[in-house]
Formats: C-alpha cells, structure tokens, sequence
C-alpha cells in the first residue's frame, strides 16, 4: 500500500512522536550483539565484477538508505535495464543475532522527525546501501525489453557494483525537461512512458498519493499536499517492472513469496463511488476505476483527498508463499494486474532478501538455500504484522500533526465536505477541510448526507492527546 508520507520542518512536535514510539513500543536501539555482527565484512560470494556499469540511483535528496540503483541502455530496437538492488543477504547471517532482530522489526519505521530502521545505521546507510563512487555487492538484474517495453528476458546474479552519481527526482525531472539529460535518464523517461501505457493495457492501477507536508510559517502551522513529479511515477515503474519479473521467474521455479491482492469487492468500489459524488468527481458509470484515477490531478485538494481515500482498496494485499511447483490460488495483485513480488527495497523490507535469494537460485538453475526455507511459512504472518505496525504508525503521525496544524485554532470555523459517515451511527462521520488539509472526525446530530459543504468548527485539536474533532457550526 502507498504510505502517507508526511515530512516536518521545524516544527516542535519530537516530543509527541518520542511519546508515540514510546507507547507502540517501536524498537530503538539494536542489541550490542546485532550491532557487533552489523560492523563485519560482507560474507564472500561469487560476485560478478560490474562495477563498470555507470549506475546512478534516484531517491529523495536526503535519503542514505539507497535499495537500487539503475542503468538503461539501447539494445536493437528495445532496451536494456540493468538494475542493482543491495545484496543484504552478503551481510546477515542466517540464524545471528542481527538476523533475529531483522525478523522483529520487519521493516523501517517513517516519523516525521526520524525512522526506526529495519538493519542498523552501519549497514542501511553505510556497507550495504549503493551509495555513489563506492563499491557494493548487488543482485544485479539484466531485463530485456522490446521497443513496446515488454519484457523479452530477465536474470539476476551477484555482481560488484558502482554507483556514480545520486540523483534526485526533481533534479532527474529538470534535466529531461530541459533537454541535459544524458541517455540513462532520457531512457527512463522513454521506458516509464512505455511501461505506463502497458500498465493501462493491462489495467493496472498506480496510485499517484500525494505527500503531505506540515511546514511553520509566522508562527502558524500549514498543511498541504505535494503530488510528485513524472520522474517518481517513472522510477516506480523500473521497480514494478522487476517485481513483475521477479515473481513470473518464481513461479517458473515453482517456489517463491509472491505480493498477492484479489479483486476488490463490488461494495467497496460503491462506497468510493459515493465518495467521487462527495467530493464533486465526475465518474461517468462507463468509466473504469482505473481511468478515473489517472484522469485526476493531485495537486488538486479534493482530488488528493480522494486518491487517499482510493488505498482503502489496497488493503486487502498480503505475501503469499509456495514451493516444490505447488502454486497458490491467487498469483496476481488485482493492482498491478499481474503476478508481482517485492525484491527492490531489501535494506527497508524483510521479505525482499528473502525473495532476492530465491530469484538468484531461480537464475542460476540451483537450490533455494534452507535458511530461506526456513524462514519461509512464517513471512507472510511477520509481514503482515510489520504492516500492521506501520500503519498504525502512519496513522497516529498524521493525527498528531493534523492536530498540530489546528491547535491554536479551537472553536474557529472553516469550510468542509462530509466524505464519509458511518452507516451504524449517521451523525458521525469524516470531514474534509477545504484548507488546511485536515480530515477529522465530525459529530453533527440530525444526521450526516455524504458529501454534503457544510461550514465546521473546531472543537478539540491537542498533538498530545487526541485527534481533530468538528461539528457543525
């Protein structure tokens, strides 16, 4: 599910998410034993040199956390994508201290002040992470494509790798747009093209969630939303386009961990129908799910409202594992619209080394290692938990700092569109400001209409305590 990433500055709320860390009993620090382990030389492995390859990532300016990076190249009338995703497997130990730990964190935590992180500082942001001019040991894939974008051939093996520049998304975006970029990058923007209009052949859906950013100015909080530029959509597609390979190569093999989601049910689709109607979308009944979203634009308040209430119908996603050529049930992600696994983000997600290995055992035509195997039927019960915390995670920041925006606001009056009641209790429902970009908890007694404007007041909004709370003014 596409996470509501939301980013502080200079906004004095650590000790509202120090108290929340403290009450989910998020992790903190690594036990001396896995940070000891974190310290050592990567294991030696049959790493192919590639460090020729002029690799370069493209991540938030600030990350040090780099899972991947890329180069395309020309090839025929098609391309060739080569991409690098960290060999953390080269690092843990199977059955160490820090593997342990690995398994009870699950993946890196996001607060608006700081992360809790899924491998220690040493190794995300350090030995392991693809850092530019810096060797590093990768599973290097090889994708094929045609001049469609399709993919022709795909395999994956250890290699040596070097990055040779960290980019970012604005500054990928500035120079294609002006015409500097170099073939790697004019590439990307022709290959995500491609691989966007095969996902709308396919009837794929990308949610283009906008990020949510809390800044102070004059002593006052705002909030707004920031929709990405075409860059992020592109580089996403680079990282659907090698989970999709990943998980047609596992079910070849006959053993994997796929990322699955069924079709979502009719009521759902109705409910965000209602929704669309709410908030003034025009979705026309001949128009598909998939059409209407990337027909919105968000950077458009109402349209980014709706394209979050859109990641309710992710939430039936889970991992789902075979072996010894017994395939599941459901192979697809109903999102996707295809079999898909996640393998791109090892240093962030556990199950990715898990599903890396088993890809590079698929390749070489060789046995998935028993310390894989061995781990295998609890990974879907331990990611799903470790998305369960990060959700919760996720939603508990967002209350404090809609809170925060609104705290020094109590008993003030702003416009509001009802875009959800609930259907046992009709004067309750969820409401949605026109500006600052706060949704709250409404109490109107009489009863709620969906979508209905009304004006709203503020009547509690403390980052401390409890979430935004309205009534009708």
């Amino acid at each position: 599910m596409p996470r509501r990433r939301i980013r502080v500055t200079d906004v004095p709320l650590r000790a509202a998410f120090a108290a929340l860390r403290t009450e989910l009993g998020v992790p903190s620090d690594f036990p001396p034993a896995a940070l000891a382990e974190a310290e050592r030389a990567p294991l030696s492995g049959a790493h192919v040199d590639a460090a020729d390859i002029p690799f370069f990532t493209i991540d938030p300016p600030t990350s040090t956390d780099l899972d991947q990076a890329m180069h395309l190249s020309r090839r025929g009338t098609g391309y060739r994508l080569r991409y690098a995703i960290a060999d953390v497997a080269a690092f843990v130990v199977p059955g160490s201290a820090l593997d342990a730990e690995t398994h009870r964190r699950v993946m890196t935590l996001y607060f608006p002040d700081s992360r809790v992180p899924l491998h220690p500082a040493l190794l995300s942001e350090g030995a392991a992470s693809l850092l530019p001019d810096q060797v590093r040991p990768a599973a290097l894939w090889t994708i094929d494509l045609d001049a469609e974008g399709r993919t022709t051939g795909a395999d994956v093996r250890r290699a040596l790798v070097r990055s040779r520049a960290k980019l970012d998304y604005e500054g990928v975006q500035q120079a294609i747009d002006t015409g500097t970029a170099e073939e790697p990058l004019v590439l990307l923007s022709e290959v995500g093209r491609l691989r966007e209009a095969l996902e709308v052949e396919r009837g794929g859906i990308s949610l283009r969630v906008p990020e949510q950013e809390i800044v102070e100015r004059d002593g006052t909080y705002e909030l707004m939303y920031r929709a990405g530029v075409p860059a992020d959509g592109w580089n996403a597609q680079i990282s659907l386009l090698t989970g999709m390979a990943a998980a047609d190569m596992m079910l070849a093999y006959g053993t994997g961990v796929l990322r699955t989601l069924p079709a979502a049910p009719d009521g759902a689709v109705g409910r965000l129908r209602r929704t669309a109607h709410a908030l003034h979308i025009d979705w026309p009944h001949h128009m598909s799910y998939a059409a209407l979203l990337r027909s919105l634009d968000p950077t458009t308040p109402h349209h980014a409202a709706f394209l979050q209430e859109c990641t309710t119908l992710l939430r039936g996603a889970g991992y789902t594992v075979f072996r010894d050529g017994v395939l599941p049930a459901i192979t697809t992600h109903a999102a996707v619209a295809a079999p898909y696994a996640h393998c791109t983000a090892p240093l962030r997600r556990l199950v990715d080394r898990y599903a890396s290995e088993i890809c590079l055992a698929a390749s070489a035509g060789t046995a998935v290692p028993d310390w894989v195997l061995t781990a295998f039927e609890a990974l879907p019960r331990e990611m799903s938990e470790g998305g369960r915390r990060a959700a919760t995670v996720e939603r508990a920041c967002v209350d404090i700092v809609e809170a925060a925006v609104l705290k020094d606001r109590v008993g003030e009056v702003f416009d509001g569109c009802v875009v959800d009641v609930d259907e046992r209790r009709p004067d309750v429902g969820t409401v949605q400001l026109e500006a600052p970009a706060v949704m709250g908890r409404i109490d109107g007694e009489g009863g709620l209409a969906l979508g209905e404007r009304l004006r709203v007041r503020v009547v509690r909004s403390d980052p401390g305590t409890s979430k935004v709370r309205f009534v009708p003014a």
